[in-house]
């Protein structure tokens, strides 16, 4: 760790809030396995009706696959109604939450500090919440495009509706697996853009990189940045990415910062 000087303090870092994390990916799984219900559902009922029709002049494939975009609309129209709300509410939650932390970090360290919602902070909840209607909106798109091609080879391979339904599950693990990761980082992103935001509005403009050592895979170059004063303006660049980055913003990465605060007796 860095020397501490005399007319310095390092506060207590703000972490991202598991319980955040947890709604939202609640939010997000609950609509996927609604989305892969429906989808098993009416795939069956499409394959069960189309096996009389296989000797007549009727083309199957193209029956499967007008089901298949019809589903497709109907469940990205439902998660494009879903995504700003999530979203606002994950964005308020994150900022709640993380000035929350920060305020009673600083109350324990004797400052009392009034906070006010800053342009640059607004710039930060604009940003996180159109990343996430973004996000949110992706799921059902590349869902539907496996599952495409998932009927697809099935009608080129006969047909086999046990198949599919194995396809469906591995894919539905798929996507589900994605949701949850959409979850943890961008609650861990949202929550260090925001906290580094509001700290830069207090004046605080340095931070002790701290590596959480909790991978089971460590990235080198974190590990390498564990205890360096970094500018919070610019984070730290990380030559396995060729940019500058800030704890907690790359996929899986649960590294965070200690600010500190100068040029008090």
């Amino acid at each position: 760790m860095p020397t501490k000087k005399p007319n310095e303090k390092t506060l207590r870092p703000v972490h991202a809030n598991a319980g955040i994390q947890a709604r939202y990916r609640e939010r997000l799984l609950a609509i996927i396995d609604e989305m892969n219900n429906s989808v098993r559902f009416w795939l069956k009922a499409a394959y069960r009706q189309n096996t009389p029709v296989m000797a007549q002049d009727r083309n199957p494939a193209e029956e499967l696959r007008i089901a298949v975009e019809e589903l497709a609309k109907r469940w990205q129209r439902n998660f494009d109604n879903l995504a700003p709300r999530l979203a606002e509410y994950f964005a308020q939650a994150v900022h709640l939450r993380s000035d929350a932390a920060l305020r009673a970090t600083l109350r324990k360290s004797g400052f009392t500090v009034k906070f006010k919602m800053t342009p640059a902070m607004r710039d930060v909840m604009d940003a996180t919440i159109t990343e996430q209607v973004s996000l949110i909106k992706s799921i059902p798109e590349r869902y539907f495009t496996q599952v495409q091609g998932i009927v697809m080879r099935s009608v080129q391979t006969g047909r086999d509706l046990g198949q599919v339904t194995k396809d469906l599950q591995e894919q539905f693990g798929v996507t589900r697996r994605r949701a949850e990761t959409i979850a943890r980082d961008q609650n861990n992103k949202a929550t260090t853009a925001m906290t580094n935001a509001r700290q830069q509005s207090l004046g605080i403009t340095e931070g002790d990189w701290v590596h959480s050592g909790a991978g089971k895979h460590p990235r080198p170059t974190h590990v390498a940045m564990n205890g360096k004063r970094f500018d919070l303006k610019k984070g730290m660049y990380d030559s396995a990415v060729g940019r500058w980055i800030m704890p907690g913003v790359e996929p899986n990465c649960r590294c965070f910062w200690r600010p500190v605060i100068k040029g008090f007796s």
